[in-house]
């Protein structure tokens, strides 16, 4: 037995023919079991057991099987393979150790992946090299030497070049900021939506700003975005040195409070700066909503100093507030609340109309209001909020009312938010019992008005699967 084994060529071949279907049904079942994982480590396995393992047989065919010389021709190509694949095989296997599993914020996480293709490739020259020289005894001395002349030689040509882009590496290895921060670079400001080795893609919003990376490396920016807890959007604004400066900063803050894209659990703030000027800082969950925030302050603003009597930018003029427009408002409510023209007269001086504009809150729930609105012109759409968020409850249409619970003495039970710009008639509490006094009917109306909106409501909340309870025992 130890004379048949002891010959070469057999002995190999026995190795070769039993070990080899072994080797291969063992990495087929572990190839299967790390692709039903999901794992990196199927690539070089998957590699290995189709390439490197089938060329590795074949080699120790040709030269320990069949005996072939080791300089021959063909043994020399198929080494030459099997090297290259080795090579491969070894790289695959550093790139799924090293970067296939990096956590979150480590330097392997973060390091461009030009790098990593970059040192792939001197890897691979590397190893070609001594590959070619075992092989086929090739000299690669002098072949390194020219390349690192001609290396010199280039680096020096284009220096400037070849300087911005490694500051632009330097940059990306660094990482000061990710897909989706917001960059302000004093001239570009905006959401990163693409980062590759050569420059920074900025979405401004009026178009897509490419901005070289040594650009950013070489002078200094600012991530928006960080830190991510909060960020707050600033505003300044302008009123009248006549306004008192106490009631503005209360006016800016209620208005920003207010504002859908504010932050919940944190309050705005509101500074007066001198020179009838206010700066304020609205908590928003992120940059995105700044500049919505910032727009849509200023336009609720418009509105709200015209109901407070504030001067906005030094104008306090409301075109609502013309008489022929209260007049026309009483002769569209005449007909609801039975008013004659006498009636109109004797009123009108205690109402007045204001304008709201689109989502400004009209009403908040669980209030008790002291005041009657009449919409004349636009609409509001009502809600019940519960712990669910807010249920839809209808419109408040052109001569429907809200805060018809004046009357009652009860807190409403809806919210009210101005659907689009909306103008109401404002009637106080001692109107409407002036009005009740004298026509006990629209008293009747009322009632029968609020008991309506309660059934409404309470149809929504039940469509929205939540008890009748929900009201607080007024439906």
């Amino acid at each position: 037995m130890d004379e048949l084994f002891g010959e070469g060529w057999l002995f190999w071949g026995v190795v070769l023919a039993i070990g080899v279907p072994v080797l291969l049904v063992v990495l087929t079942e572990v190839l299967g079991w790390l692709t039903r994982r999901g794992s990196a480590a199927a690539g070089p396995v998957r590699l290995l057991r189709n390439w490197v393992v089938p060329v590795g047989a074949l080699f120790g065919l040709l030269i320990f099987a069949f005996q072939s010389p080791a300089d021959q021709v063909w043994a020399r190509v198929v080494a030459t393979v099997l090297g290259f694949l080795v090579i491969l095989l070894v790289l695959s296997a550093l790139n799924v150790a090293l970067f296939a599993n990096a956590k979150p914020g480590s330097w392997r996480e973060r390091i461009p992946s030009i790098f990593v293709d970059l040192g792939r490739l001197v890897l691979i020259v590397v190893g070609l090299a001594i590959l070619f020289s075992w092989v086929w005894d090739a000299d690669v001395g002098g072949l390194i030497a020219a390349l690192g002349v001609t290396s010199i030689v280039i680096g020096l040509a284009l220096q400037n070049a070849v300087g911005g882009i490694i500051s632009g590496l330097l940059l990306l290895f660094e990482q000061p900021f990710k897909l989706g921060d917001w960059l302000d670079t004093g001239s570009v400001r905006g959401r990163v939506i693409e980062v590759n080795w050569r420059a920074v893609h900025i979405d401004t919003g009026a178009g897509v700003q490419i901005v070289p990376n040594a650009s950013l490396a070489n002078a200094s920016f600012t991530n928006l975005s960080l830190p991510t807890e909060l960020h707050r959007a600033m505003a300044t604004v302008t009123f009248s040195t006549d306004d008192p400066p106490h009631e503005v900063i209360d006016l800016v803050v209620d208005v920003a409070r207010g504002l859908p894209m504010a932050a919940t659990g944190e309050q705005p703030a509101a500074r007066y700066l001198g020179a009838a000027k206010y700066e304020v800082e609205v908590p928003v969950s992120g940059p995105a909503a700044a500049d919505d925030a910032v727009s849509l302050l200023l336009a609720w603003l418009w509105y709200a100093a015209r109901r407070r009597g504030l001067s906005l930018d030094g104008d306090s003029t409301d075109p609502v507030a013309e008489p022929a427009q209260l007049d026309a408002a009483f002769e569209l409510i005449a007909p609801a609340f039975r008013l004659s023209a006498e009636d109109r007269a004797r009123l009108a001086p205690a109402c007045h109309l204001e304008r709201f504009g689109t989502g400004e809150v009209v009403q908040q729930p669980d209030r008790v209001p002291d005041m009657l609105r009449v919409v004349v012109d636009g609409r509001l759409a009502l809600s019940i909020v519960t712990d669910r968020g807010a249920i839809d409850a209808g419109w408040a249409e052109v001569g429907e009312s809200v805060g018809q619970t004046v009357l009652t003495r009860e807190p409403s039970f809806v919210r009210a938010v101005a659907a689009e710009v909306t103008t109401l008639l404002v009637m106080p509490l001692t109107v409407i019992d002036e009005i009740v006094r004298s026509n006990p009917a629209v008293a009747r109306d009322i009632g029968q008005a609020i008991e309506n909106r309660r059934r409404a409501a309470s149809d929504a909340l039940a469509a929205a699967g939540i008890v009748r309870g929900a009201l607080g025992g007024r439906g």
